[in-house]
């Protein structure tokens, strides 16, 4: 398993929101909690294709906490 530099993963955005990602190690995905998506990382290498990511199922979702 390889880790995604801190660096890399503050310049990549979501392609569909352009929001910000989350990491999830353990999955080896790129998680856009807007988009609903998690874009795959394959060999060291995040694929930033909507096409290529999953769905997100409603049990990963965060919800946004409005104050």
């Amino acid at each position: 398993m390889t880790d995604i530099s801190p660096k890399l993963l503050e310049l990549l955005v979501c392609p569909v929101t352009k929001g910000p990602l989350e990491y999830d190690k353990k999955k080896q995905e790129l998680i856009s909690h807007q988009a609903k998506l998690a874009y795959p990382i394959r060999d060291g290498v995040p694929v930033m294709l909507a096409d290529e990511a999953r769905t997100l199922k409603s049990t990963e979702i965060k919800r946004s906490v409005r104050k």
